[in-house]
């Protein structure tokens, strides 16, 4: 069955052998702020509600005042099992008299606020019914940067109470989910968000002398384009303009928020590649200028990744321009992702994948 010509967000959970049950969570990318955008069904009845994706955050939030009375929505207290499953700083006080807290973030504007553990009915595209589901409630400013519509962000991390977790647990799966971000309308993972060992880098075959990467690689949604710390990203981009110019690329005056731009009348013109080499020489992510690239006229073009700063915390960050039309396979269990390089080496996209195709074979 061919899955509809939009953007697709695939939880794929799968036994050791082959797919036994696959749900289908639909995407779209926002115009205005470049944010990932999903709906799921939440509450008694079951209404359609938007939401912002974030693959690393922790669990999903919503603004609980937004209009629906949900006649399923039960506050969790402390000292429950689902308090001390969502690990939060309240697990063990409050004699299980007080609501359970948790301290939701917008991950685009940075902000946090203390908001209150519940649980309540929600269901996704696939599922015949709704499950309960546990969420924090976040106060109304905590909206502010969302996409429009949107009155929360789901997440996806690895925690019990992501999104993935707790749907592997109601159906009693394995923990494993895929993602492949449209662009139209085997290496480790550690830490506590998705972060993968990037050893070097490489431009057009040429290694760029980086030393040693400290910070981490982390994999987001929410950041538009990969940045990089100031250092990582001086050197990264004279290695790439200077690759650039041995093709006869020409360089034209930056425009915000990139710093390389060059000229290019041809709508998928020649580039450098970019290998981010992983564990060993024999694991490489390729960019190609489809995810490297980023046409913002009709006669220019720029590179999609950007100054970081000089701490940014985070040495790079692969952003969601790089992250589209790459099949992505996260095994929870294992802590171990699968990725495919550009699904444009294949003819293909994220769009005109069959679900029956995602996971046969290695990726």
């Amino acid at each position: 069955m061919a899955l509809p010509l939009k953007p697709l967000f695939f939880f794929s959970f799968v036994s050791l052998v082959s797919v036994s049950y696959s749900l289908l969570l639909p995407v779209t990318k926002d115009a205005a702020t470049l944010q990932y955008v999903t709906q799921i069904h939440h509450g008694t009845p079951l209404v359609p509600i938007k939401l912002v994706l974030d693959l690393g955050a922790p669990f999903l939030w919503l603004d609980c005042s937004s209009g629906h009375v949900s006649s399923s929505n039960t506050p969790i207290l402390c000292g429950s099992i689902q308090c001390l499953t969502a690990k939060t700083s309240d697990s063990g006080h409050g004699g299980g008299t007080s609501t359970c807290r948790l301290f939701p973030e917008n991950t685009i504007t940075g902000l946090a606020a203390p908001g209150e553990l519940a649980e309540d009915m929600v269901a996704v595209e696939g599922s015949e019914m709704g499950s309960r589901f546990l969420f924090s409630c976040a106060p109304k400013p905590l909206l502010k940067g969302l996409a429009s519509g949107t009155v929360g962000m789901l997440g996806l991390g690895r925690t019990r109470i992501a999104l993935p977790s707790q749907l592997a647990a109601s159906i009693g799966l394995h923990r494993k989910f895929a993602v492949c971000l449209s662009s139209s309308d085997g290496t480790g993972l550690n830490s506590e968000g998705y972060f993968i060992s990037v050893k070097s880098i490489r431009i057009n075959g040429r290694g760029v002398s980086l030393g040693t990467i400290t910070g981490g690689t982390r994999l987001s949604t929410v950041v538009p384009y990969t940045t990089m710390k100031r250092s990582v990203y001086d050197i990264f981009t004279k290695a790439y303009i200077k690759a650039a110019a041995s093709m006869n690329i020409t360089r034209v005056e930056s425009m915000a928020p990139f710093g390389v731009c060059f000229r290019s009348e041809s709508s998928e013109p020649a580039v450098p590649t970019i290998d981010l080499v992983l564990q060993s020489e024999m694991v490489k992510w390729r960019i190609l200028g489809r995810n490297s690239m980023v046409r913002v006229s009709d006669k220019v073009m720029c590179l999609g990744f950007l100054d970081g700063g000089v701490d940014p915390g985070t040495a790079i960050v692969i952003g969601g321009h790089q992250l589209e039309d790459n099949l992505l396979e996260f095994d929870l269990s294992t802590s171990m992702l699968g990725f495919s390089s550009s699904l444009s080496t294949r003819e293909s996209s994220c769009s005109e994948l069959k679900l029956n195709s995602i996971f046969k074979g290695s990726l």
